[in-house]
């Protein structure tokens, strides 16, 4: 083989070998973040491994709701009418955090089936408008009386 064409099939194999590093280094990175979503009733189901981080949600179920008053930990449950699943945070849980209202947190399902939450993130219905863009529609807000 001729000494140019030696040197230019090296060249080529040589980055297709780096590219396809590439490419599998960064499957595999991403594979790593990836954080699927769960509803209760697939993580009491048993289809959650212990400590595999994912997002659960659901609704917050009315009165379970227990706030530890030295500390910043909530324990509630979420569910989605088929299944119940325990939720534990420590932290300050978003304005839109109420019972009856949908949650989806992330985290991770330890030993004894509670979801150790790392973030809690608040849904709110599609019906919602914020006032000023209520009010730049022209539409009347609902205000206090003062």
């Amino acid at each position: 083989m001729h000494p140019i064409r030696r040197q230019r099939l090296i060249i080529v194999l040589l980055v297709v070998i780096g590219a396809a590093s590439a490419v599998g280094l960064g499957a595999y990175a991403m594979s790593q973040n990836i954080n699927l979503f769960y509803p209760p009733v697939d993580i009491t189901a048993g289809r959650v491994a212990v400590g595999e981080k994912i997002r659960a949600g659901g609704m917050v179920v009315k009165g379970s709701v227990k706030r530890d008053p030295n500390s910043l930990k909530v324990v509630f449950v979420i569910t989605d009418y088929k299944a119940d699943v325990a939720v534990e945070y420590t932290g300050i849980l978003p304005d839109l955090f109420a019972e009856g209202q949908g949650v989806v947190a992330k985290g991770a399902l330890d030993a004894n089936g509670v979801f150790q939450a790392s973030e809690v993130l608040a849904k709110h219905d599609e019906k919602y408008m914020p006032p000023e863009v209520k009010q730049a529609l022209g539409e009347p807000s609902k205000t206090v009386a003062q």
